[in-house]
């Protein structure tokens, strides 16, 4: 397993019962977790002085219970990152903090590659790019990246972390557009990438309302992405958060559409962040990587 072990401003304090014990700067989060099936006992005792909780409705859904005040929203920093949090809907808080593992590696190739080529201009395409995390690393170790996300929220609060973290006037083009489409634009318009990063959801619907599920979806959409790489690419990341598709499955994947044209190395594992309490690891996620280069 990948283990983001740098956190200063993030700390998984503890799990049980399905539920995260966590701190995000100085504020104290209790949230649902379904890989946590374990009931050990909850001798934290900040278990008990969590800021907020938030709790899940037997009718779906659910919303955040606040116990302590806490601002609307606030930062947090992840190396010369700085990322605004806030409660959300469906538990989540704007940061995924295991991706910072592929945060570090992205940032690593492409600046190995600079050091090469100085001149050479990067161009990274990050599809579903959420609140912009990826998307910072990239711009930060010297990149030009494409950001593309359907929600115009989201697209807003990565241009905000961009701000945050000084990287504003970085080159980045930050798109509201589906994802998809703006692919088969990509193609027919012979743009091209040295790097893709792809974190799709596992289950959604499309522009006519027709659904989407990750499992019967994922292979044509890693095959169409493939005429937008540049005859020597970098990586591709392929994230995955659906139980039902393995680390291994992922890298066959990654294995049948890229390397009868590319070669290079598949790996692919599950990400996860220590927990300080037991020292042991919570597995959080699955991410296969192809690149050109020994992963």
């Amino acid at each position: 397993m990948r283990v983001a072990d740098k956190w200063k401003d993030y700390e998984l304090l503890d799990c049980s019962s399905g539920q995260r014990l966590e701190r995000w700067g100085d504020v104290i989060l209790i949230r649902p977790d379904p890989q946590v099936i374990w009931k050990t006992e909850k001798t934290h005792p900040l278990w008990y002085k969590a800021h907020a909780v938030y709790n899940r409705s037997s009718s779906g859904g659910g919303k955040w219970d606040i116990r302590r005040k806490i601002p609307d929203a606030w930062k947090i920093k992840y190396g010369d990152l700085s990322f605004m949090v806030k409660p959300m809907g469906f538990k989540h808080t704007g940061v995924f903090p295991e991706q910072a593992v592929n945060w570090d590696y992205t940032a690593a190739r492409i600046r190995a590659a600079k050091e090469k080529n100085p001149e050479r201009e990067i161009k990274i395409l990050n599809l579903f790019g959420y609140t912009g995390a990826a998307t910072l690393a990239c711009m930060e170790a010297g990149a030009t990246v494409t950001h593309v996300d359907a929600s115009k929220g989201m697209v807003q609060w990565a241009r905000e972390n961009a701000a945050a973290s000084n990287l504003a006037e970085r080159p980045v083009r930050w798109l509201v557009d589906d994802c998809v489409k703006f692919v088969q634009r990509e193609i027919r318009r012979g743009n091209h990438y040295d790097g893709i990063i792809m974190d799709p959801p596992s289950y959604g619907r499309g522009p006519g309302g027709e659904v989407w599920k990750l499992e019967e979806q994922l292979y044509g959409l890693v095959e169409m992405c493939v005429p937008v790489l540049t005859d020597d690419p970098l990586f591709f990341i392929l994230n995955s958060y659906t139980t039902g598709l393995s680390p291994s499955v992922m890298a066959y994947l990654l294995g049948v559409l890229l390397r009868p044209k590319f070669g290079g190395y598949v790996s692919a594992d599950e990400i996860g962040l220590p927990v300080t309490e037991t020292g042991l690891v919570l597995p959080c996620g699955s991410t296969a990587i192809w690149s050109g280069e020994p992963v």
